[in-house]
């Protein structure tokens, strides 16, 4: 009897030779034998082993729910997977084929396998796994069991056997045998999504290692986690860890920067930041820094991009192939199946690829852009004061804004400069091997249309810049009316100003039309280009001698298609490298600016002492020598260099020789600076300026600086919010705010410049008694002032003439030498608060969609509409004529030639790339045909031709007509927005920041002129392109809808589930990025101050705060983008994989056109592109759409002023004013401004208006100019009700001098006289009368520029330019607002000489805190708290000793 071994019964087992009874490869493949033994017995034992482990796990009681779906899943799949390989058995025990056992083996180890997993899946579900995906370690054991599966499969396709209806019990095997792979993929993807409300996979902010699981009925804190850091590989490939943060978008819940994920560790702002600045060795060019901080994982990622674009050749030639096989009716079905596996396995390592590469990009870019904006920021806070001065605000804004970000998108483009020409040149080589030398007269052309591009590409950049100098021009003009509003409403000069506006826009629209229409210009002339190449390739190729056909007209087309694309996007990625070069430069320029060396500047000693020279004109040396804990006053007229003198003392000014010691520098200064520099914060916050709460100090600086009353009227007390500038506070509060913030810094040297300007004489005199004289009793104080009656209460008196010290002494000893004393008035106006206009974006999405068509033209509109369908329409039916072309010339061969000629056709290599047209040189493929077959192909070359000229003439007509209906829109939209705001009441301007107002001209217009034209375009062609596609493919393969359905549904649910986030983290993103750019430029202009008091570094800090923020939005709005595409791109492969598989069944049948096929699959090679694109474009419409629904808004909505229109003509003709009752408040839950206020003015009479800040002086004239409508009572003009005259007309007959000298950027002739009414000679004789005419001169007349705000001028020149302008008029009534309070008092006499002289038969009201300004006038009204509290003679009231006004005397001495 023979020994019976291992040997003997493994061959007998798997019917094998016993010489070799194990084999591993056999007949080119593995070999039943091991993969039914090694890849399916052997795994499947393991995982019934260790799936009985977890049958013992304790399990839950408490859960009152149903499990998720992906348990319950599992458990069908398991179940189902059982039930499948005992139906195998049942099959395999009917054929009794020779390896029956080995069979019968294998799948009853499955069997048993999966039940076992199916009981270990039961009892886990309702275990503590229950919340989680379960062990890792069942995935791995199923996983295990793939390669069997697969190898299976791929054995019975090389068998035809298993493929032929003759056999049916083993077509039944291999249909089992396919069928398993579904409950695989099941529970693959159930383990993938496994639908469960809480993630507990994801790592928590403050999370360590085995952290418990999530309570079942808590729902995760998204703002608490952690991005991307402790996810697994799976997650980290499909972005699973985004899943509760788009699960929390749609329950709408995304509405705070704080409930977002934070950034991983290695990209967090200070991370970044540390390494970059480790990485700044030395005096080093910044391109320098970034390459060494960035390069070399940038570079890695290139190796990445390689991959990616060698992969993307892939599929084509799989493609090419699969048609091939499509064309031979004998060929064998397992070419077709590697074909289709080839096309899913390709397609799908493309994806993946691809997305990580964009993935890891964004991240690169992300730290490049934190650590530039923060290095801006630094640098701003160290460069010196001198070094500044040559940078205007808006650059250094736009070097954090625009340069950045130029330089960041250098990190998209650069991989792209070189995987073009890459692209470009593999393409070249394929084209070379279809049709040899033929393709360089197509080539030819479009080099030659290179130049021409070119061409337009320049006219676009010159007329863009041309439009961004038009809009600068525009916004700059919009900004300065929107500061002077109050003076434009006064003066009733609103349609001026709209027609200077109106004119600027003209010629910005003029540039915006030739951009659109050379854009237009380049849309036809790259749609066009592809069928120009085509054709010349063709006639060259029939003129050098070759016959043309259908195989070549195809793959030709497609590869010049693939052509254009590196053509068409080259030039714009190198326009984007070359921007970037600009920007990297400039900033390099900044970085190279001198920074504030401190050391340098001062010396080391006790006493402050300054002895340098100060850079202005006409400058000697100061001496100056400063004992500690002196008051030293520095007094000198407008212009002297007071200012100058403390920039000095802080280091913001250059010193070119001498010295400045500073005892105990380092402490720095407490600086309240002539103009207040208030940050956007609570007024608690502005006052503490980070420095911890001190109760009892608090409120004594609160007492000092005279903020009580203040703090009492505001809503939130000291937690109210003062708005961007201090918006909401009136100048003197302003300025007393700042005297606050600088006292509560408790430092030992103070420099106060002028904080007494800007208020009443009462308040002047406790902030002085208080404030600088109580509290800072002891500290070294330099106090700038115009108010003489202080100044005898310094130890030292400081006169300042022409930048020089003139004279140092005592009070008495310089006073005499005194004329100038004010230096700036600020807005005493309380009335501004918080805006309250909120933007509301509750505007339904198609409201917006039909305010835009109608802003287009309802018929140009749907003429655009049509085009477009016209153009894709005769794109699809060119397409479709090509693969019709190919059927009818394949069957036309197949009947008229023989055999050999038959073969040659039998297989023309359609659609894109053939191997053996790759492989060949194309001479040698040339053919000889019947003369009939060349007719044949002429007729469908030229009925092509035809269509392909209809496709470009509608390109064309859709080019040029979108062109011309984003003209129309941008011309509406602007001219209704400009109508309403300009006739908007003054109400909203005083609740609305002025930076909310400008937006809609800037930002928004910017949006609806260009940004959503050129998203909008793309999103209608993207719509057209994939309804074309899907109605192609539909049409050649009609059980792609299969498929296509449930597809369509996951895309549906897929995009809804991603719009909702997607929309709000850009939202966030927006939101969070205007804190950034605010905060530096707030920096900007009060650098002084926070240089002065040290506080830089906090500032820095802050800054990385807001960026880190900011960051935050920016990242996940990356990754969820990134976790849309990863998805469309699995949508993609299985449209792919799908028309791949039906494709070769229905091969099997007989029932398939090769030509429409090959036409199907080059379309859903696109798909993944076209629906990406469809989503991104569509949620950026609506993005960009929001600015249509925000200027729509203000046209439609603002509360705008009543535009009467009678008036009788010779109105008024005396100025008598009557107040009868009148109240008044601004807004509804605001104290009335006016509190029944009654008084008569005569006609011609002089009266003064006195009373403390807030007493409602300024509001009588509002009231009197219906800047505000009254509440109750009314108000007369020569007995005339002004509530029922129009109001340009009330405003005309009326003059007013406001309290704030406001001037438009232009000549002095177009401030004075706007409309051009006067001739020259007048105005130069109300100049001479205000003292004017030598200033005017010296500047060159009355062409000289005012400049910016009138910043040529001081500000008591602007005064006295505003009271020229109230001279010009003839009206009856003239009222002065605080006029003059900013011009020395020998000025301000003779001024009130001459409103006597010119005015001496007319009503004047004047408002003032000089008291001495108004003790000539006829009456004096004093108000207090909105009410009338005095009205008699200057000599009746001085007479009674309770009289307000005779306290207001008192205090100034007189």
């Amino acid at each position: 009897m023979r020994f019976f071994g291992p040997a003997e019964l493994v061959a007998g087992l798997c019917h094998t030779d016993e010489q070799n009874p194990f084999p591993v490869w056999q007949d080119g493949h593995i070999s039943p034998c091991f993969n039914q033994l090694v890849l399916g017995a052997l795994p499947h034992a393991g995982m019934a082993i260790f799936s009985a482990c977890y049958l013992g796990t304790t399990r839950c009681s408490l859960f009152q729910t149903a499990p998720p779906c992906g348990w319950r899943l599992r458990l069908v799949s398991a179940l189902l997977a059982a039930l499948l390989f005992t139906a195998d058995v049942v099959v395999v025990s009917l054929l009794q084929q020779a390896d029956m056992y080995l069979d019968v083996f294998a799948d009853g180890c499955a069997i048993l396998a999966w039940l076992v997993h199916f009981s270990a899946i039961a009892v886990l579900q309702s275990t503590a796994f229950r919340r989680t995906r379960g062990p890792p370690l069942l995935l791995l054991l199923v996983l295990l069991s793939v390669p069997n599966v697969v190898i299976t499969l791929m054995i019975y396709c090389d068998s035809q056997e298993y493929l032929h209806l003759t056999q049916p019990l083993k077509l039944a095997r291999f249909v089992l045998a396919s069928t398993r792979t579904v409950p695989l993929l099941v529970y693959l993807l159930a383990f993938t999504f496994p639908c469960i409300s809480d993630a507990g996979y994801t790592l928590y902010i403050n999370a360590v290692d085995g952290s418990p699981l999530i309570p079942e009925s808590a729902e995760p804190d998204t703002g608490e986690m952690v991005a991307e850091d402790g996810s697994s590989c799976v997650s980290r490939l499909f972005y699973l860890w985004m899943n509760p943060l788009f699960r929390r978008g749609q329950r709408g819940e995304l509405d705070r920067p704080a409930d977002v994920y934070h950034l991983p560790q290695k990209l967090r702002t200070n991370v970044v930041c540390r390494y970059f600045n480790q990485c700044w060795e030395g005096d080093v060019g910044l391109l320098r820094v970034l390459h060494k901080a960035f390069g070399l994982r940038f570079y890695i990622l290139g190796v990445l991009k390689v991959l990616v674009n060698l992969s993307s050749f892939a599929g084509p030639l799989l493609l090419s192939a699969l048609v091939n096989f499509m064309e031979d009716a004998g060929a064998p079905v397992s070419t077709g199946v590697y074909c289709a596996l080839g096309l899913f396995a390709t397609s799908l390592l493309t994806s993946v690829l691809q997305n990580i590469f964009n993935y890891e990009v964004s991240k690169v870019a992300l730290a490049a852009r934190a650590a530039l904006v923060s290095s801006i920021y630094s640098k701003a806070l160290q460069v010196s004061g001198s070094s500044l001065a040559s940078c205007t605000l808006g650059e250094l804004v736009n070097l954090m804004t625009a340069d950045s970000d130029r330089v960041v998108n250098f990190f998209r483009s650069f991989h792209e400069l070189w995987s073009m020409p890459f692209q470009f040149c593999i393409t070249l080589y394929l084209l070379y091997l279809q049709v040899g030398v033929a393709f360089l007269g197509g080539l030819g052309v479009a080099l030659l249309l290179l130049p021409f591009n070119r061409f337009l590409a320049i006219r676009i950049l010159s007329n863009s810049k041309g439009m961004l100098r038009c809009k600068d021009d525009r916004v700059k003009l919009m900004t300065e009316i929107l500061f002077g509003i109050r003076v434009i409403k006064f003066y009733n000069w609103e349609p001026h100003f709209t027609q200077k506006v109106n004119d600027s826009r003209k010629q910005e629209l003029s540039h915006l039309k030739a951009i659109k229409y050379l854009d237009a210009m380049c849309v036809y002339t790259w749609a066009a280009l592809p069928v120009v190449i085509s054709i010349l390739t063709f006639v060259t190729y029939v003129l050098l001698g070759h016959q043309l056909t259908a195989a070549k007209v195809f793959t030709t087309l497609a590869l010049v298609g693939m052509l254009v694309v590196p053509l068409n996007a080259f030039p714009w990625v190198l326009n984007g490298i070359l921007e970037a070069k600009v920007s990297l430069d400039r900033i390099q320029r900044f970085f190279k600016l001198t920074n504030q060396d401190l050391q340098a500047y001062y010396a080391l000693g006790r006493l402050l002492l300054s002895c340098l020279n100060v850079p202005t004109d006409g400058e000697t040396g100061l001496f100056l020598v400063l004992v500690q804990g002196s008051l030293v006053v520095v007094v000198g007229k407008v212009g002297c260099g007071k200012s100058s003198l403390l920039a000095a003392v802080t280091g913001e000014l250059s010193r070119l020789s001498g010295v400045v010691y500073v005892a105990d520098r380092a402490a720095g200064f407490g600086l309240a600076a002539q103009e207040p520099w208030i940050q956007h914060a609570s007024v608690r916050d502005n006052i503490l300026f980070g420095k911890a709460h001190d109760p009892a100090f608090y409120q004594a600086v609160i007492e000092a600086c005279a903020l009580s009353d203040d703090l009492n009227v505001l809503p939130n007390g000291d937690k109210t919010e003062v708005g961007e500038n201090g918006v909401t506070l009136s100048g003197g509060q302003k300025a007393r705010l700042a005297l606050a913030r600088a006292v509560y810094m408790d430092k030992d040297i103070y420099l106060l410049d002028d904080p007494l300007a800007a208020v009443d004489t009462d308040v002047a005199e406790h902030l002085m008694k208080k404030c600088i004289m109580e509290l800072l009793k002891g500290k070294t104080r330099i106090l700038c002032t115009h108010r003489l009656e202080f100044v005898y209460k310094a130890d030292l008196v400081v006169l300042m003439d022409n930048g020089t010290i003139v004279r140092t002494g005592t009070a008495a000893e310089i006073l005499p030498l005194v004329e100038a004393v004010p230096k700036k008035l600020k807005n005493d106006h309380n009335m501004k608060e918080k805006g309250l206009f909120t933007s509301s974006y509750n505007i339904c999405m198609l409201i917006v969609y039909r305010t835009y068509w109608a802003a287009v033209g309802g018929v140009l509109a749907a003429s655009i509409l049509m085009s477009l369908l016209l153009m894709q329409a005769s794109r699809n039916l060119s397409d479709w004529w090509l693969s019709h072309w190919i059927s009818e010339l394949k069957n036309n061969s197949s009947s008229r030639t023989n055999g050999s000629t038959s073969a040659a056709f039998s297989s023309p290599h359609l659609l894109l790339f053939s191997p053996g047209g790759l492989m060949s040189f194309p001479s040698s493929s040339v053919q000889t045909f019947p003369s009939n077959t060349s007719s044949d192909v002429q007729f469908y070359l030229n009925v092509y031709t035809c269509i392909a000229v209809a496709n470009t003439v509608f390109t064309a007509l859709r080019a040029f007509l979108f062109a011309h209906g984003v003209v129309c829109a941008s011309t509406f939209i602007h001219r209704r927005l400009l109508d309403r705001v300009l006739k908007a009441t003054m109400t909203f301007f005083d609740t609305t920041p002025m930076g909310r107002v400008l937006n809609r001209f800037s930002s928004d217009v910017y949006s609806v002129d260009d940004k959503l034209p050129f998203v909008l375009n793309i999103l209608l062609a993207t719509v057209f392109n994939l309804l074309g596609m899907l109605v192609i493919i539909s049409y050649s393969l009609p059980w792609v809808l299969v498929p296509l359905l449930p597809l369509a549904l996951f895309y549906f649910r897929t995009q809804r589930f991603y719009r909702h986030t997607s929309r709000e983290l850009k939202r966030l993103y927006s939101l969070t990025l205007s804190p950034v750019y605010s905060h530096f430029s707030e920096t900007l202009t009060g650098l002084g101050t926070i240089r002065a008091s040290g506080s830089s570094a906090r500032f820095v800090e802050e800054n990385a705060r807001r960026l880190e923020q900011n960051q935050r939005c920016l990242f996940l709005s990356n990754a969820a983008a990134q976790w849309l595409d990863i998805r469309l791109q699995l949508i993609g492969v299985s449209v792919v994989t799908g028309l791949g598989v039906i494709a070769v069944v229905q091969h099997q049948f007989d029932s398939v056109d090769p030509g429409l096929v090959g036409l199907s699959l080059s379309y859903s090679l696109s798909i993944t592109m076209l629906l990406s694109g469809l989503i991104s474009n569509f949620t950026e419409t609506e993005m960009q759409l929001v600015s249509v629904e925000r200027t729509e808004e203000y046209s439609t909505n603002l509360p705008i002023e009543p535009q009467q229109l009678n008036l009788p003509s010779a109105w008024p003709d005396q100025g008598r004013l009557e107040f009868r009752g009148v109240v008044l408040a601004y807004r509804d839950g605001l104290p009335n401004a006016l509190d029944g206020v009654s008084l008569v003015v005569r006609p011609g009479e002089k009266v003064g208006i006195v009373g403390r800040t807030g007493s409602g002086k300024s509001t009588l004239f509002l009231a009197l100019f219906r800047m505000v409508e009254l509440d109750q009572g009314e108000i007369l003009l020569d007995g005339l009700d002004v509530s029922t005259v129009g109001l340009a007309q009330l405003r005309s007959r009326l003059a007013i001098i406001p309290q704030d000298p406001f001037l438009f950027s232009g000549t002095i002739r177009e401030n004075l006289d706007p409309c051009g009414r006067n001739p020259d000679q007048q105005l130069l004789d109300v100049l001479d009368q205000c003292h004017l005419s030598s200033a005017v001169n010296r500047m060159g007349g009355l062409d000289a520029e005012v400049g910016e705000r009138g910043k040529c001028f001081s500000v008591g020149q602007r005064q006295l330019l505003c009271l020229a302008r109230a001279l010009l008029t003839q009206a009856k009534l003239l009222c002065i607002d605080e006029a003059t309070a900013s011009v020395d008092q020998k000025t301000d006499k003779l001024l009130q000489q001459t409103i006597r002289e010119k005015f001496h038969d007319k009503t004047v009201l004047t408002i003032a805190h000089r008291i001495n300004t108004i003790m000539d006038c006829d009456r004096v009204l004093v108000m207090h708290a909105g009410k009338v509290a005095e009205f008699d003679t200057p000599a009746a009231l001085c007479q009674t000793d309770q009289s307000i006004f005779h306290r207001l005397v008192g205090l100034r001495g007189e």
